[in-house]
């Protein structure tokens, strides 16, 4: 019979070690932000909507007054950015409250800088996540949610448009 129990027992170890995590507010927000950063899951993340570009093809717009994907990525930049700083109570640029100037800011020229400062600011905001306090984390929760659901929807607006530019490869997750 204790040949049988431990038998039995050592059988469990590998399903007691693949228990999962309880999922945490924390677990949540970050598994919200990384999947709209750099980790493919249900849609393509900022990352690779934004890969392999030319600043060229980046700045294309379709004439009708619809944004780049450059202008796109600048308006991310900026509005991550501006959020980090306001959690961290850190002092924000000046800003007239024009929302058109976080796209329109942009310029072919600084298409690979764009694309450096949005994977900063999304790997920031996560590490900001991964380290405050658990009060913190929680008066915050709700804009850092909201965060992830603004970079969703302007990283689908990427695609579109490179799509309807034809510079989109559907190998890379929309087809």
């Amino acid at each position: 019979m204790k040949k049988i129990l431990l038998a039995a027992s050592l059988l469990c170890l590998p399903l007691a070690a693949q228990q999962p995590k309880p999922f945490t507010l924390r677990a949540h927000l970050l598994a919200e932000l990384k999947s709209t950063h750099n980790v493919k899951e249900w849609f393509v993340p900022a990352n690779d909507a934004v890969a392999g570009l030319s600043a060229k093809d980046a700045a294309w717009t379709d004439g009708s007054g619809n944004h780049s994907v450059g202008m796109l990525a600048n308006h991310l930049v900026f509005w991550n950015r501006r959020a980090l700083e306001q959690f961290k109570g850190e002092k924000s640029a000046k800003f007239s409250g024009n929302n058109d100037e976080t796209f329109n800011a942009f310029t072919e020229a600084q298409w690979a800088q764009t694309q450096k400062q949005l994977d900063a600011v999304l790997s920031d905001i996560e590490k900001y996540v991964e380290t405050i306090d658990e009060k913190t984390l929680e008066k915050n929760a709700e804009t850092l949610s909201h965060i992830a659901t603004h970079n969703a929807y302007h990283i689908g607006q990427m695609l579109y448009v490179r799509k309807v530019h034809g510079v989109w490869n559907p190998a890379n997750g929309v087809k």
